[in-house]
């Protein structure tokens, strides 16, 4: 596939403060990438270097065969940004924000009602077009920070925690809204995130903390490689069970009146249900997570 984003040798410090330190990135053309990373792990620094809003203390960067530092004009053209904290005019209407948005493009009048009008439906923001940004709810914010971010038809959507703050249910929809855009338009989105439950649905995931990349891969790779698949058992007697799988050389854990085995395979669970399956009352097999993934990695949960 086509690299749409190549970085290199990326630095960033303010002061004292390493930023960014030496991070090696690249995005495919038309994927959903997901950059993921505690609070102060220098997420938004990088989107703001590959964005071209700062400029790197070393390193290179290239996107959409544009060379960040020659040609940024040309890459603020063809990338759209969501913010973490939305940059609209909460007097405005959403379309008069459109509009507004629009002329920084240099589009006619009539090239830029048509952009606005195709960003509104894309965003889902018809119904409320004419209120004033400031009197719509969370999500409706979000979805027109969107349609903002899409008044260009950019190829490239940068997603700073779009959907932070937001109960779950306008998450999910805020979220579907991304997912139609980047498979009707072909669009590359480059998300961050501290919902793991979103990244486990991108195509291609990094994760990041104190300013260096720690790993990389599909969600099945990062599971495959940092978690391990649970199997739960609730005994008839626990004693007995216990026992049984000392015998069979299966180590456990006992909690919370179960015994809890670390699986290597997920198929390992057949073996041993099989060999004790007189001593078992009930058992779960859960799968590893986003989350066990990022707590593996990190060491830590998500810093919100």
């Amino acid at each position: 596939m086509t690299k749409l984003i190549e970085a290199e040798g990326l630095k960033k410090s303010y002061g004292t403060i390493h930023a960014v330190r030496g991070i090696d990135l690249s995005v495919e053309k038309g994927t959903l990438f997901a950059f993921l990373g505690p609070n102060g792990a220098g997420k938004s620094t990088t989107i703001e270097i590959l964005s071209a809003q700062t400029a790197p203390d070393a390193g290179t960067v290239r996107i959409g065969g544009h060379i960040l530092g020659r040609d940024d004009m040309a890459i603020r053209a063809e990338i759209g940004i969501v913010f973490q904290d939305s940059v609209l005019d909460k007097l405005l209407t959403v379309r008069e924000n459109l509009m507004l948005r629009g002329s920084f493009y240099g589009m006619k009048r009539s090239a830029l009602e048509n952009a606005a009008k195709a960003a509104a439906e894309a965003a889902d923001v018809t119904d409320f077009l004419d209120r004033p940004y400031g009197k719509l709810s969370g999500g409706q914010r979000r979805r027109a920070d969107i349609a903002r971010a899409l008044i260009h038809t950019p190829p490239l959507l940068f997603l700073d925690e779009p959907t932070t703050g937001l109960d779950p249910q306008t998450r999910r929809r805020v979220w579907e809204t991304v997912r139609l855009l980047q498979k009707e338009r072909g669009m590359t989105v480059f998300l961050t995130t501290h919902y793991m439950e979103e990244a486990a649905q991108a195509d291609y995931i990094v994760i990041m903390d104190h300013g260096r990349i720690l790993a990389g891969g599909t969600p099945a790779e990062l599971k495959e490689t940092y978690t391990r698949d649970i199997l739960r058992i609730a005994p008839q007697k626990e004693e007995a069970l216990a026992a049984l799988l000392k015998r069979c050389g299966v180590r456990f854990q006992k909690t919370g009146g179960e015994l809890v085995v670390r699986l290597k395979h997920t198929t390992d669970a057949i073996r041993i249900l099989e060999s004790c399956r007189e001593e078992i009352a009930g058992f779960e097999v859960r799968r590893g997570t986003m989350d066990d993934v990022f707590l593996n990695i990190t060491g830590t949960e998500v810093r919100d």
